[in-house]
C-alpha cells in the first residue's frame, strides 16, 4: 500500500489549467517524495525512482537534467510553502508575539508533512558538494527574510537593539535541525510541543520571556 505522502500537483494553477505535462512532472516529484519516505536518499537513482511510476526512465529526462536537479526542484517548491507559512510573522502587522505563534503553527505542520525529505537533503550536503550549496542557500534565504523583519521591528522599538545577523542564523538553524530531527524519519514526533519549544525560544529571545506564556502580548507593529 502507497503512503499518503504530500504532493506537489500544479497547486498554483487552477484545475482546467493543469497540463499533461504538468500532471507527468508532478508525478515524478511526488514518486521522490514517496520513494525519501522508505528509503535512504543514496539509493535514489533515476531507474529506481522512475521504476515506482508508471512512467519511462525518459519522461525523467524531459524535466530533470539529474536527481540533483529533481531535489533542489522539490526543495525551491518547499521553501515556497514555508515562506508561505512563516509570512505571518515575516510581513503582518498587528501583535508580533501573536503573529509568530501563528506562523510556527502552519510552519510546524509543513515541515511535519516534509520531514523526511528535509532530512534527505541535510544528510545529502554533508557528502556532496552540489547539495551542500543547495540547502546553503535555502537557509541564507530564511536567514535574510529574518534579518529584515528583525531590524524593521527594532527600528519601531519591538526588539532590542542587537545585531540581528548572527541571531537570525542560530535561530533558523535551530529550527532545521529540530525539525529534522523531529519529523525526518518514522515514528515522526508530536508537531505541537515541537510547535511551542521552537514559539518559545524565538519569543523569548525576540520580544522577551514574559510574553511566551500569553500566546500574544500588548506589542504593536504598524
Amino acid at each position: 500500500m502507497r503512503r499518503a505522502t504530500p504532493t506537489f500537483v500544479a497547486a498554483a494553477k487552477p484545475a482546467s489549467k493543469i497540463t499533461k505535462s504538468d500532471r507527468t512532472r508532478a508525478v515524478i516529484l511526488d514518486a521522490a517524495l514517496e520513494f525519501i519516505w522508505s528509503r535512504p536518499f543514496r539509493e535514489m537513482t533515476v531507474n529506481s525512482l522512475m521504476s515506482t511510476t508508471d512512467l519511462s526512465r525518459s519522461a525523467f529526462y524531459q524535466y530533470f537534467d539529474d536527481i540533483h536537479k529533481l531535489m533542489e526542484t522539490l526543495l525551491n517548491l518547499l521553501a515556497e510553502e514555508i515562506f508561505g507559512s512563516s509570512n505571518h510573522w515575516l510581513k503582518g502587522v498587528g501583535d508580533p508575539v501573536a503573529l509568530l505563534n501563528e506562523a510556527f503553527e502552519g510552519l510546524t505542520q509543513t515541515c511535519y508533512r516534509y520531514g523526511p525529505f528535509l532530512r534527505a537533503i541535510s544528510d545529502a550536503a554533508s557528502a556532496d558538494e552540489q547539495f551542500e550549496k543547495t540547502w546553503v542557500q535555502f537557509l541564507s534565504t530564511f536567514d535574510d527574510a529574518g534579518v529584515a523583519r528583525i531590524e524593521a521591528d527594532q527600528a519601531q522599538g519591538l526588539i532590542a537593539p542587537f545585531d540581528a545577523r548572527p541571531v537570525a542564523f542560530s535561530l533558523n538553524r535551530v529550527n532545521a535541525y529540530t525539525f529534522i530531527d523531529a519529523f525526518g524519519q518514522r515514528p515522526r514526533r508530536k508537531p505541537k510541543p515541537i510547535q511551542g519549544g521552537l514559539a518559545r525560544i524565538w519569543i523569548s529571545t525576540l520580544y522577551g520571556a514574559k510574553w511566551c506564556e500569553k500566546g500574544s502580548s500588548n506589542l504593536v507593529r504598524k
